[in-house]
This record gives structure tokens, C-alpha cells and sequence, in this order.
């Protein structure tokens, strides 16, 4: 039982900021806006809110400073995508290239500015975990759920799985997401009706970025105690995540799940006895991830059905 805790814990830390940042790019193509810049707002996102930590933490630490962390966070990656939003609305350019020249800044940025605001000119920025719930009171003393859930857990996991819900009500069950939705599919008969194109389009780059910077945070936190100005390609990941899922919330759900087991397997097999006595090369384990990428795209992506205007530039005097 020892082995599935951790191995469940583990997947939950993996899996949770590929949920969050799927979901947010969700928002940005169910308005209409490809955003592949999510790889880079994670990047911005988990820069500024770690920088944030690292010069905070001798005066406070814990959940209190793990809260506002996360609210850098959100408002640092969606300050971050209103230059793509720009570009893409305003500008009416190629969204493709506009998401890739800001997956090429942000590393870039974030190793500069490191390397200028902190002594010594280090470009890692290092950080003292705080944040680890040993056991959530009460719950974690519930049998076999207290230990999956609810002990050596991150507050991160619980804000996740609540976007999860708030993402999913929010997208069907009111009025703004069914304007963005329509926005989505078809904006010329969403401004027939008074709804204003680029207002939606930008609040879902909006959203989009907002939760992709959280979910740099969100990335970091658990597995690492600085930040060298990489995820690790998990907002191309949250990419597949999103496409795997149909951009649909349930189904990003379980997608998120499943590469979050595949990217423990690859992290963390030499906690888990069956794997470890396999014997098989560290090597292989790290291709597991991008292997059964590869492999469920290649099964799904004929099915896939994107919005029908993603990716498309809206022009108003088009019908």
C-alpha cells in the first residue's frame, strides 16, 4: 500500500498543473485564440512568483506566503499574455508565431533578469519549501483516502481541482460561457447578436494566461527548491493535455491524469519496487511521457474537434 500512496501523491503532484494549464488554454481557444505561449507564461508565471517566495521567505513562510505567491502568479502570466493577446486580436497576426515568440522571450527574460537582481549573478533562483501538509487535520486521518489525498499534500492540489470545477460551471452553465463558446465557433454570429468578439477573445487569453502562471507555480512548488528558468516542456505537454481532452473540462480532467501517471513513471520509478526491479534503463523511463504523447495523439487527433475559429482572426466586416 506504501508504494500506490506514494505512487498516487506523486501523479497528483505532476498531474495538477497540467490540469491547470490545460484548462486555461481551453478558455483561450474556446474564444477563438490559439494560445501555444503557454510554455512560456508557465515559465513567467513561476519566475516572478519564486523570485517573489525567495525574497519573502525570511519574513514569513507557509501557506500565507504560498497564497500570495500564487496571486503573482496569476497576475504576472496574465499580464504576460496580453502581449499575445494583442498581437493575435489587435494585430490580427499569425497566432502560431506569436505564441512561439513568447515561449522564446520568457526563458530568455527570466535567466536575465535572475542573473541581474540576484547576487552574485546566479541565474537559479532558490527558494525553502514551507508549503508541505503533513496531514490535513481530520481528513487525513480518514483510512486509505487520508494517505491518497489529504497527507504530504500541497494546498496547490485542492486550488486545482477547484479551477477544475469552477472552469467547468463557468464554461457551460453561465452566460459568459456560452458567449465565449460562441465566440469560439462562430464570431460573426456572436457580433450579429451585440456580443463584442474581441472583448471575449481577450478575456479568455486573459484567463488562459492567468491559470498557465499559476501553473508554473503550481509545477515548481512540489518537485524542485529553485527555479532555472524551465518547465520542463509542460505547457507543450498541457498542449496534448488539451487536444487529448477534446477541449472539454472532464475529459482534460482524465488526460491530465493519465500523463501525470506517465510523467511519475518517468520522475519517480525508483520509488516504485515493480519498476525499480525491471531493471530498465533510467533513460527509457524519461521517453515515457513523449512516447505515449506521440501515441495517443496518433489515436485521437482524426477525432479531434477544435472550435471552429480557433486560430482563426476575427474581421468584423466578414459574414
Amino acid at each position: 500500500m506504501d508504494a500506490i500512496y506514494f505512487l498516487v501523491q506523486q501523479m497528483m503532484f505532476f498531474s495538477i498543473p497540467l490540469l491547470i494549464v490545460a484548462l486555461g488554454g481551453m478558455f483561450s481557444e474556446r474564444s477563438g485564440v490559439v494560445n501555444i505561449a503557454l510554455e512560456g507564461i508557465m515559465v513567467t508565471g513561476a519566475f516572478v512568483s519564486i523570485l517573489f517566495i525567495s525574497n519573502l521567505q525570511s519574513v514569513m513562510s507557509g501557506q500565507a506566503l504560498l497564497l500570495l505567491a500564487i496571486l503573482v502568479a496569476v497576475v504576472s502570466g496574465m499580464l504576460f499574455s496580453l502581449l499575445h493577446a494583442y498581437a493575435a486580436i489587435n494585430l490580427r497576426s499569425d497566432q502560431t508565431i506569436s505564441g512561439t515568440a513568447l515561449n522564446m522571450i520568457a526563458p530568455a527574460a527570466a535567466i536575465y533578469l535572475a542573473r541581474m537582481l540576484q547576487p552574485n549573478g546566479v541565474q537559479q533562483v532558490e527558494f525553502t519549501n514551507t508549503f508541505r501538509i503533513p496531514s490535513v487535520p481530520v481528513l487525513g486521518d480518514i483510512p486509505v483516502l487520508g494517505p491518497l489525498l489529504f497527507q504530504n499534500a500541497y494546498i496547490t492540489t485542492y486550488i486545482g481541482l477547484l479551477i477544475f470545477a469552477v472552469s467547468a460551471f463557468v464554461l457551460y452553465r453561465t452566460r459568459f460561457g456560452l458567449r465565449l463558446r460562441s465566440c469560439g465557433e462562430h464570431p460573426q454570429a456572436a457580433d450579429s447578436v451585440g456580443i463584442n468578439v474581441y472583448k471575449m477573445r481577450y478575456a479568455g487569453v486573459m484567463i488562459s494566461g492567468a491559470l498557465a502562471g499559476l501553473g508554473g507555480l503550481v509545477y515548481v512548488i512540489p518537485t524542485s527548491t529553485n527555479f532555472n528558468a524551465t518547465v520542463s516542456g509542460y505547457g507543450f505537454l498541457a498542449l496534448a493535455v488539451l487536444i487529448f481532452g477534446q477541449w472539454k473540462p472532464l475529459r482534460i480532467l482524465l488526460a491530465a491524469f493519465f500523463f501525470g501517471l506517465m510523467k511519475t513513471i518517468a520522475s519517480a520509478y525508483s520509488g516504485i519496487p515493480v519498476l525499480q526491479d525491471l531493471g530498465i534503463p533510467s533513460d527509457i523511463y524519461k521517453m515515457v511521457p513523449f512516447i505515449a504523447t506521440l501515441i495517443a495523439l496518433a489515436f485521437t487527433s482524426r477525432k479531434s474537434q477544435a472550435p471552429r475559429a480557433s486560430g482563426v482572426p476575427y474581421d468584423k466586416g466578414q459574414r
